[in-house]
């Protein structure tokens, strides 16, 4: 990921039972482009405006509002063309463009105290 938006802001943080790294445009996770979330059942590729985002190769999962996502069999997969045109699409849409020079900041979040029960 870091090769696909090298200037992106890395955003550590656990959101309920997933471990997330949200690679954001800015300091703030509003602005996140993607997120790695894993958790005990594998790693999901999250594009957090994929609703909106082309998808001739139907590889985007879930029916949400705004987020779609990709299960990732293995890092592997990050190297798809399908998977490579939705990292593009997601930097292009993007309302605060990611910057094109430097390395981001890696920024780790507060853990919950509390999370939510596992259904």
């Amino acid at each position: 990921m870091a090769q696909a938006i090298p200037a992106a802001s890395e955003l550590v943080y656990d959101n309920y039972n997933f471990f997330v790294i949200g690679f954001s445009t800015t300091e703030r996770s509003s602005d996140c482009l993607v997120s790695l979330a894993a958790n005990a059942q594998g790693v999901n590729l999250n594009f957090y405006y994929g609703a909106t985002l082309p998808d001739p190769g139907k590889i985007l999962l879930g029916s949400g509002t705004q987020n779609r996502f990709i299960r990732l069999e293995s890092a592997i997969a990050l190297a798809k063309p399908e998977v490579e045109a939705l990292l593009s699409a997601a930097a292009a849409q993007a309302e605060t463009p990611p910057p094109t020079a430097g390395r981001g900041r890696i920024i780790v979040r507060a853990v919950a105290a509390r999370q939510r029960l596992r259904r």
